[in-house]
Formats: structure tokens, C-alpha cells, sequence
């Protein structure tokens, strides 16, 4: 299968519920690469590389973990990442 990188912006209820850690947890259990960080104005951007199912099931963990609420995603896929190792948070 093909190799696919999403970078997202999340708009909510995101910062102070657990989001980038939740993130973190679906992503290594997903086996994916990438990185999510929070912004000054209250989003979330992520960036995550592996296969399309495999993306799409942890943005499915995110929108159905407990406290955090997606009111909105911008999402668009970009160039994948060679050499990319593990998924972290960045601070």
C-alpha cells in the first residue's frame, strides 16, 4: 500500500484534554510516523505519515476520545518524509 502524510489543524475543545497524548497512543499503536504540537491560538496541528486506513483510524480515536471536542479539521496531504522515525509530541 501505498504511503500517504496528512497535516492537520484541529479546532475545538483540543488543548488541555489529553489531545496530543492521545494522538501519541493511537499513532504508536497504529505502527505511523509524524508529529503533533499545540498552537498559540487554542488548535492543534498534526502530521502524520503511514498507510490511509491507518491514518484514518486515529483521527477516528481523536474525534471519540473522552473530553476532546473537534469542532472543526482542516486537513490536506503533503510530501512524504523519508527516514522519518517514531511519532512525537513537540512542545
Amino acid at each position: 500500500m501505498k504511503t500517504v502524510r496528512r497535516h492537520y489543524n484541529f479546532f475545538g475543545i483540543v488543548q488541555g484534554v489529553g489531545f496530543r497524548y492521545t494522538a501519541q497512543y493511537a499513532a504508536n499503536a497504529c505502527g505511523v510516523t509524524g508529529w503533533v504540537r499545540n498552537e498559540y491560538d487554542g488548535s492543534v496541528t498534526m502530521e502524520v505519515q503511514g498507510r490511509e486506513d491507518q491514518l484514518d483510524r486515529i483521527e477516528n480515536a481523536i474525534r471519540n476520545a473522552r473530553y476532546i471536542r473537534v469542532d472543526r479539521v482542516l486537513c490536506r496531504e503533503v510530501s512524504a518524509v523519508s527516514g522519518e522515525k517514531g511519532f512525537r509530541v513537540r512542545y
